[in-house]
């Protein structure tokens, strides 16, 4: 019998922006809301061989925090990769590119906190 599972993204904003997002599911592993500063969701449209895509984040995310979520969902998207294609040096390349970007944020973080 299949299985269905209801996933809930509440998004809450201001003039300003986005000041909350909260997400909950029916299989998640904590019953009820929980609270997100950042999102990445993505879609594949295949007739229209297009990515649909929702990115959002909190005034509260930090620099610093997006650095983080951007290379952990890079070696995440990596993973991925490697699950639907078996393609391991594809992979090892997706990772390659994330420790570079992790690195050069790094970096950046580095400079801009001495500015300050």
């Amino acid at each position: 019998m299949p299985n269905t599972s209801m996933i809930r993204i509440h998004v809450s904003s201001d003039e300003a922006g986005v000041t909350g997002i909260d997400w909950e599911a029916d299989d998640a592993p904590e019953p009820g809301p929980q609270a997100a500063r950042a999102m990445v969701l993505a879609l594949w449209d295949a007739e229209r061989r297009n990515a649909l895509r929702i990115d959002l984040w909190t005034r509260e995310m930090t620099v610093e925090d997006m650095n983080d979520f951007v290379f952990q969902t890079l070696l995440s998207l990596a993973d991925t990769y490697k699950a639907a294609t078996n393609d391991d040096a594809l992979m090892s390349e997706i990772k390659i590119f994330a420790r570079e970007f992790a690195e050069k944020a790094s970096a950046a973080e580095r400079r801009r906190a001495g500015e300050r």
